[in-house]
């Protein structure tokens, strides 16, 4: 049984269908098939209902889905261990961020963490889409998660992780003074997250919830902030963009806030780790984000 087979399976669980599931794997769609069927022939079972047209899982494969997440998470565990007990790892820290808070809060923040001492091990950093950098942290992949958060928007992490707020931002919906004096309220065009974007998660909830309810045509999208806010700057739509990424440009007057699309959300930053120990390094830097949290957060 190959593991690549099931990050494959948890992938075509998370995205339901064979096609958007082999271009996240980055293979063929006959070649994704392929390696399921393989799975589905070492397990025994059928794990996927191919007589619909909607995509379902059978009962064995809903069975299977969390003994299969557990199962690649405790592969990681013990390849981590092992590295740790050869010294490969131990000084190593596998951080997992968003695009946007990889360039505009870790670095920063790192920076105040060491202020009083640098760190010993050695920090690797992985930028990817919300549900990318969760499948890392499910997967045993990544020790620490840093994302935007709300408090009423899911999170796939729950009763295994535990997280800090280390910052906070707004989400500010802007666009270019030019194009909210051409258009009517209703007719400015917007900029929207994809589903893979924490903050499009974050939005989407806080719609649900009635808090604002916008019928404008939509006519971009992307998972990436930095995207939506170039695509703003240039003129083209209304993005919803982290205060921290656009207050220079609200400033400057090269941006300004639409106002009639309603309140600004507020939104946390936190980092989040499994419950269950890590390495020493990791736990030596948990330990330092508790002790100066406050500081940080103030700082940041």
């Amino acid at each position: 049984m190959n593991s690549i087979w099931l990050q494959d399976f948890l992938v075509l669980s998370e995205v339901r269908g064979f096609s958007r599931a082999a271009e996240q794997r980055f293979v063929t769609q006959p070649s994704f098939s392929r390696r399921i069927q393989a799975l589905e022939d070492w397990i025994g079972v059928t794990l996927v209902d191919r007589s619909t047209h909607t995509f379902k899982l059978t009962p064995a494969g809903e069975a299977f889905l969390p003994l299969a997440r557990d199962l690649l998470r405790q592969l990681n565990h013990a390849r981590v261990h092992v590295q740790e007990v050869g010294s490969i790892s131990e000084r190593k820290l596998r951080f997992a961020a968003t695009h946007v808070l990889s360039l505009t809060f870790f670095p920063h923040w790192l920076r105040l963490l060491e202020a009083e001492e640098p760190l010993t091990a050695t920090v690797e950093l992985i930028a990817d889409h919300m549900v990318a950098c969760e499948n890392l942290m499910l997967e045993g992949r990544a020790q620490f998660l840093i994302c935007h958060h709300h408090v009423n928007a899911p999170v796939r992490l729950q009763d295994d992780f535990r997280s800090l707020v280390i910052g906070r931002d707004v989400l500010v919906p802007v666009a270019t003074p030019a194009l909210i004096g051409k258009h009517a309220v209703q007719d400015l065009p917007l900029l929207t997250f994809t589903q893979e974007s924490g903050m499009g998660r974050i939005l989407a909830n806080r719609q649900r919830d009635g808090y604002f309810e916008r019928n404008n045509p939509t006519i971009f999208s992307s998972h990436l902030s930095s995207v939506l806010t170039a695509m703003a700057r240039s003129g083209r739509g209304v993005s919803w963009s982290p205060n921290s990424q656009v207050s220079d440009d609200l400033a400057s007057g090269r941006l300004e806030r639409v106002a009639a699309f309603g309140d600004l959300v507020d939104i946390e930053i936190r980092i989040w780790r499994p419950k269950n120990r890590q390495s020493g390094a990791a736990e030596a830097l948990w330990s330092r984000v508790k002790a100066y949290s406050g500081r940080l957060l103030q700082a940041t």
